[in-house]
């Protein structure tokens, strides 16, 4: 399969020639050097990168949580009923339980006896 490497370094030239002209327009907008502003442009790239791949995770530990949690009020509704124990689902709790899990459960129930809740 033959390749036209005169063609792919024009294609290649005319990118680096759009780069650097976009380069210099952000350069004279912000009164910073070209090489600055490429750095910047990559480091917020690398940010928007890092940012977007970190909510992904904790999304994935409230849904775990909120599921633990949720099983756990369930169960402490079920039990809690013979001993005049419970917590209502509310989205308050909710949303302590898919964030804590169960110790937001445990801290629930320690405001729930001790009369605040």
């Amino acid at each position: 399969m033959p390749t036209d490497f005169g063609a792919l370094e024009d294609k290649a030239g005319a990118a680096l020639e759009k780069t650097e002209e976009a380069l210099e327009k952000v350069s004279e907008l912000t009164g910073f050097s070209p090489w600055v502003c490429g750095i910047a442009i990559v480091a917020l790239v690398l940010l928007a990168v890092y940012l977007f791949t970190k909510p992904i995770r904790f999304v994935l530990k409230v849904a775990i949580n909120t599921v633990a949690g949720y099983a756990a009020l369930l169960l402490v509704n079920w039990l809690g009923a013979r001993f005049g124990i419970a917590l209502d689902l509310t989205w308050q709790n909710a949303v302590v339980t898919g964030i804590f899990g169960l110790p937001g459960v445990a801290v629930l129930l320690g405001l729930r006896w001790g009369g605040i809740l």
